[in-house]
């Protein structure tokens, strides 16, 4: 069994307010809670960015890996004009 811990870093230039973000950031969330993992937002009062922190089980790394592909899959297909960066670790 693997612990999988992810980190989704998103840069929202185009949003000028807090209400902007928490409305990106809800829909994301919404979207990746259906996949049976967790997620928390850790951004900071600045608007202009957004963190996503994710934590799930897998029970092979070849399972976990294809959940991180399809999580980016899901990210890129949403929000087709943002840039994210996707950072994880397997243990």
């Amino acid at each position: 069994m693997f612990i999988v811990s992810a980190y989704i870093d998103l840069p929202l230039p185009y949003v000028n307010s807090l209400k902007g973000r928490r409305k990106i950031v809800h829909s994301l969330k919404e979207r990746l809670k259906h996949k049976n993992l967790s997620v928390l937002d850790i951004s900071s009062e600045y608007p202009k960015e957004a963190t996503l922190a994710l934590c799930f089980l897998a029970p092979t790394k070849e399972d976990a890996l294809k959940k991180i592909q399809h999580i980016e899959s899901i990210i890129e297909n949403t929000f087709p004009e943002i840039s994210f960066d996707l950072s994880y670790e397997i243990l």
